[in-house]
């Protein structure tokens, strides 16, 4: 039996190549802002489980008698501080939202584009609104279902901890506990990670275009795919295990391309930024104005770098989503979106 997921490998780098070249500045600015939205609207996963990863270390050096408890008196904090705390939480809570919103959105624009080979974002973006909100609802809900299992266990172990944090007290658990609570949520956050990243990963990279091309919507892609995810569970469980050896390949390639720009783009901002800095050191005195300038530099260099990862990662995402597609064309003609595209290739 020949493994799809195997073969394609070679296919994905040809038709990268073709979509992306001749290089024209104005089509990878499109795939450049696409993309921008796909890596800050995704969302990693694996953030609850690499939490308590050190726990287990950490309690067995700990004596059988447990850790004394001790409390810690927190200062007390002004209405007004508190109301900007949280204004300023709630602000950023958002910021996300709404980027994860135009990031589900991108989704649709970003597999049309692949589709069509041509680029084009207000124009798919208006024309997938409907669906990419949607899929912003599948993956806002499917969060909160994480973040129910993970937080309900570590709520059941540990909430006497969180009441305390609540009444100004910190009051830290016996060494037993800390055992029992790293044996039940470490497991509990792979098991629930592994197959949270799946639903999410299946739902970007096969249920999308399904939706694309029969005008769905997730669940209901979702009733289309499993059919062919069950009836070749051998084809898509060889994808994940050469996707993921493809995605550390890639992201290695990436991260050192990455870390060339930031220092290179570094440059120009620590110009500015090194002598306001002495400046400031040796004067001795710290300004409202400096502390804004710096801020302003800071932020101005975060922003550029990231559109140069943007820019950096637009063939990557191009090779992994065309790499996807065609395998999900190959289980399933009936969901093939490349086209006349995939035509193009040798046999």
């Amino acid at each position: 039996m020949s493994l799809y997921a195997v073969e394609r490998i070679d296919d994905a780098v040809d038709m990268t190549r073709s979509f992306l070249t001749p290089i024209d500045a104005g089509r990878w600015g499109r795939l450049a802002v696409i993309v921008a939205f796909l890596l800050g609207g995704t969302g990693g996963g694996g953030g609850a489980a690499s939490s308590v990863t050190n726990a287990p270390t950490t309690a067995g050096s700990m004596p059988e008698s447990g850790l004394p408890e001790f409390s810690v008196e927190f200062p007390e904090l002004s209405s007004t501080a508190v109301a900007a705390v949280l204004g300023v939480i709630a602000l950023l809570i958002l910021v996300g939202l709404i980027v994860a919103g135009i990031g589900a959105v991108m989704e649709f624009v970003f597999v049309e584009s692949l589709s069509t080979a041509e680029v084009h974002v207000r124009r798919y973006f208006r024309r997938h609104a409907g669906k990419g909100l949607r899929l912003f609802a599948f993956r806002f809900v499917l969060g909160l279902g994480t973040l129910a299992v993970l937080g309900g266990a570590t709520l059941l172990l540990f909430g006497d901890v969180f009441a305390g944090l609540l009444a100004g007290d910190v009051v830290m658990p016996s060494a037993s506990r800390l055992v029992v609570g790293a044996l039940v949520l470490v497991p509990l956050g792979l098991v629930v990670g592994i197959a949270v990243a799946l639903v999410n990963g299946f739902t970007t990279e096969f249920v999308v275009p399904i939706m694309l091309r029969e005008d769905r919507g997730v669940l209901a892609g979702w009733q289309r795919f499993w059919p062919t995810l069950v009836g070749q569970w051998k084809q898509y469980g060889t994808y994940v295990v050469v996707a993921f050896g493809l995605h550390i390949v890639t992201e290695i390639a990436g991260s050192i391309v990455l870390g060339i720009a930031a220092v290179a783009l570094a440059i120009p901002f620590l110009i500015v930024a090194v002598p306001v800095g002495f400046g400031m050191v040796g004067g001795g005195t710290i300004t409202a104005g400096t502390i804004v300038l710096l801020a302003t530099l800071l932020a101005l260099y975060l922003l550029v770098l990231f559109v140069a990862a943007a820019v950096i990662y637009v063939p990557i995402k191009v090779f992994h989503r065309q790499f996807a597609l065609l395998v999900l064309g190959d289980t399933n003609a009936e969901f093939d979106v490349l086209g006349d595209r995939r035509s193009s290739l040798s046999a």
